[in-house]
């Protein structure tokens, strides 16, 4: 009878530990791949992605547009006038009444950010336009204030709000 001794090495215990490892590099080949394909692409990821704004060159009394998720985003620099008369509105002369505070942040009443799309069907009005120099939608004649307020025309609401934040006092995140 031959004792083995199992404190030695054998060819077999290396060629164990070679086959593991190749399979374990192997396993892993595939499923970087196979996980990364799961993942949303470039394109999808930026069309939802929030976007930052910078304030500071906008000028007061001066609208931009901006673009999040394929919609455009109007940017209202308001004047103090603007803002006097879109504070002091009969909310009952209002279609769509809501006051000017819960449409603005706190703080910030001088930038007005909306969504510009027309409630109606879906048109883009023209900034500083119409008789409360808003927003005035030529498509079919909807008329909103410089909160983005219907005043009047066929849109039967007020313009959408994105969901933003101010990052700091010269820069919104929208989205």
């Amino acid at each position: 009878m031959t004792a083995t001794s199992s404190a030695g090495h054998t060819r077999r215990d290396f060629l164990y530990i070679a086959t593991g490892a190749v399979g374990a590099v192997g396993a892993a080949a595939v499923a970087v791949p196979l996980i990364s394909q799961m993942n949303p692409d470039a394109s999808t990821i930026a069309a939802g992605a929030p976007i930052e704004v910078d304030l500071s060159p906008v000028a007061e009394g001066q609208v931009i547009k901006v673009f999040w998720r394929g919609k455009p985003i109007f940017v209202n620099h308001r004047t103090k006038k603007q803002i006097e008369e879109a504070v002091n509105v009969n909310l009952a002369s209002l279609p769509d009444p809501q006051p000017d505070s819960a449409r603005v942040k706190e703080g910030h009443a001088n930038f007005q950010v909306l969504i510009g799309i027309c409630t109606h069907l879906g048109c883009i009005p023209i900034a500083h336009s119409g008789p409360y120099d808003g927003y005035f939608c030529p498509c079919h004649g909807s008329v909103y204030d410089t909160s983005g307020r219907i005043r009047s025309g066929p849109a039967p609401t007020n313009l959408a709000l994105p969901p933003y934040q101010f990052v700091s006092d010269t820069k919104i995140r929208i989205g």
